[in-house]
């Protein structure tokens, strides 16, 4: 038996959680469904720029955000959305464990950690190699550790992993980094800090653990960088298969494309969060344009049903 809902929204993090506050809201029978309920927010070891909160841990914000949802009576459903269709009037999704239907959608899939693409990478993941600082930083108690990035997340790596390391080094592929300003100072104020510009990771060398990373010029006399943790830190890339399933247009950087309003190419289908083509990627940006995603869905569905303006809150 195929469950129908009026909207969807596939992805369980700081976009698609408000847009189902939102909708529920609006009265709208209203699923959630996320593979990962909080997605890479769970990695983030302190969020200080969410209003009301000086510092919490990603995943607890997260936790709060999905209790939210659920205090709403929206079900939100721990799946893997393996297919996305049209069919009719109505969206028809298949997922690991069952089937749906809904009148409109929000995709709010995400991204997902770009990986170097260098040997020993792949071998050495999970032992010595790694995409979250949060989750693993505390296994390299006063060991040395290096952070591969010259951008954002790569500074707040590099802070968090000084916390537990005996030092930490960033390699920086151009002569220079992309950090917040607050992040900058923190890192090249703290003499654990060593930032290596102009220098690239080419492999990850170690048998059973990670020892060492071959480096693209040397360094202190050196061509191998002994460490026991590389944490790679070069982004992340939107998860759009189900929008290029249903035939969401996508920029050249294959992020789906949206309005002002969150709507996408495809009627009744709207977008959110970082794997929406908008330039800032923050969670309070993201739950706007979640929330931007329902009004949208609320009046298209109202026009839909009824031919009339959907009457829309004002605060």
């Amino acid at each position: 038996m195929t469950d129908s809902y009026d909207l969807i929204v596939i992805g369980a993090a700081s976009a698609g959680l408000p847009a189902a506050i939102y909708a529920k809201r609006f009265g709208l029978n209203t699923l959630v469904i996320g593979a990962e309920p909080g997605g890479l927010l769970n990695e983030s070891s302190n969020v200080e720029n969410w209003p009301g909160d000086k510092g919490v841990p990603g995943r607890e914000l997260m936790v709060r955000f999905k209790e939210h949802v659920e205090s709403l009576g929206v079900e939100v459903k721990t799946e893997w959305v393996k297919d996305a269709k049209k069919d009719g009037e109505f969206f028809v999704l298949t997922t690991d464990k069952g089937e749906y239907t809904a009148k409109a959608l929000v995709l709010t899939m995400g991204s997902k950690h770009r990986h170097l693409g260098v040997p020993g990478e792949e071998e050495l993941s999970s032992r010595g190699v790694s995409y979250c600082p949060t989750c693993d930083a505390a296994f390299f108690k006063d060991a040395p550790v290096a952070v591969i990035g010259g951008g954002d997340g790569a500074a707040s790596a590099a802070n968090l992993l000084a916390e537990h390391a005996s030092h930490v080094y960033i390699l920086v592929r151009k002569d220079h980094m992309r950090a917040e300003p607050i992040n900058q100072k923190k890192m090249t104020d703290n003499p654990k800090i060593d930032i290596l510009y102009e220098t690239q990771a080419l492999e990850f060398v170690g048998d059973k653990a990670l020892e060492g990373i071959k480096l693209s010029k040397p360094y202190d006399g050196k061509d191998v960088l002994p460490v026991e943790g590389a944490f790679i830190m070069i982004g992340a890339d939107p998860q759009v298969q189900l929008a290029e399933q249903l035939g969401v247009k996508l920029d050249e950087r294959k992020e789906m494309i949206i309005d002002e309003e969150s709507r996408t190419s495809v009627p009744f289908i709207y977008a959110a969060g970082d794997a929406a083509n908008k330039k800032h990627k923050q969670t309070i940006t993201g739950a706007a344009e979640g929330v931007k995603a329902a009004f949208s869905a609320y009046e298209d569905i109202r026009k839909a049903e009824t031919g009339e303006d959907a009457v829309l809150p004002q605060y």
